[in-house]
């Protein structure tokens, strides 16, 4: 039986179990979550990540939040847990696009009672994971073409299944082109600060029998130099109407290595992270993490106490560094407002 990194057990009045990440690759251990705070807490604590993985996530918890919200303030309850999801973490999109959906079942049905409206908030919730699910196949099937001559890929963070509710955006991409051509074989940056490259992408790939090679983030531009790297595929948390793309800090270090190298270099997101309301990636407003875990990751003493740490989670890619965007409708390909607009919509 496969690990799920998101499960919902039961019928509307069940709860939401979720893999925890932070375990991985030494355990498989699961979280169980029956309201929402303890949704925002696994959010908050990497249990669950991944753009995809964190809207399905919280449109379980309004499943969660609708459970224990009594008749007469129903609309106000939602109204709140709404808020605290949306807070969870500032960057990635899929998170407010997903409590949006939400939201408008809320209003279709806060006039209905307590059994109607937590029947229809549990199935909108489940079209959305199973929405997910398609889209990364369809993301798979429009990015293994580009990868037909590449024999080694590089990859930053991680953007397969355990960051969505299928098989992953990157990752998809990668194991649709594995599938048809087993010879290929994908270096994962480890992705400090928290290993997401190591941990969890290379986890992935050995589950999946795809063959990788774990490298530090600053060896990527000796191996291009080299010519040991084909093509790049990362995922994208935010990309706004310009076709910047905000992802794991250290995703633009690579992208300015590729463009120098002469590398293709490919995003792959479903069009549910593009956020055309932002003109540009100036807009993106970027998390910042506790300094501890630069410092004194997993409680390992790193840097010595005194030392001022900046710990942002992403950075912002420009469009023109972007060779294209692989969606779930096709590739967006020149990257440019234009494009993103025909592709997207809006």
């Amino acid at each position: 039986m496969p690990v799920l990194p998101i499960e919902w057990l039961g019928d509307e009045t069940g709860h939401l179990r979720l893999l925890d990440q932070t375990k991985l690759p030494a355990e498989i251990a699961y979280v169980d979550c029956r309201t929402v705070p303890q949704v925002i807490e696994a959010i908050q604590l990497l249990r669950v990540r991944g753009a995809p993985a964190i809207g399905v996530s919280a449109a379980y918890a309004v499943v969660l939040a609708a459970q224990l919200a009594p008749d007469a303030t129903f609309a106000d309850a939602l109204r709140i847990a709404h808020d605290q999801l949306f807070a969870s973490r500032p960057t990635a999109v899929n998170l407010g696009w997903a409590l949006n959906e939400m939201a408008r079942v809320v209003r279709d049905v806060a006039s209905d009672s307590p059994a109607s409206r937590l029947k229809a908030l549990f199935a909108r919730a489940r079209e959305i994971e199973l929405e997910d699910r398609d889209m990364c196949a369809a993301i798979g099937r429009h990015g293994a073409p580009l990868l037909t001559s590449a024999k080694n890929v590089l990859t930053h963070c991680n953007a397969g299944a355990l960051a969505t509710a299928g098989e992953g955006t990157a990752l998809a991409v990668i194991f649709e082109a594995a599938r048809r051509n087993p010879g290929l074989h994908v270096f994962a940056d480890e992705t400090r600060p928290l290993w997401q490259g190591s941990r969890l992408t290379a986890w992935e790939l050995v589950q999946n029998n795809v063959p990788c090679t774990v490298i530090c983030d600053n060896m990527a531009a000796s191996m291009m130099k080299a010519g040991r790297v084909d093509a790049v595929v990362v995922g994208a948390d935010r990309i706004t109407a310009n076709g910047d793309v905000a992802n794991k800090i250290g995703t633009y270090s690579v992208a300015v290595l590729a463009r120098y190298h002469n590398i293709p270099f490919y995003v792959a997101a479903p069009t549910s992270t593009f956020d055309l309301a932002l003109a540009s990636g100036d807009l993106i407003p970027i998390e910042q993490r506790a300094a501890a875990e630069v410092g004194r990751p997993y409680g390992i003493p790193l840097a010595p106490e005194g030392a001022k740490i900046e710990n942002p989670a992403f950075d912002v890619t420009p469009a023109e560094l972007v060779t294209g965007i692989v969606t779930e409708k096709g590739v967006i390909s020149p990257v440019n407002v234009s494009t993103v607009r025909t592709m997207v919509g809006g």
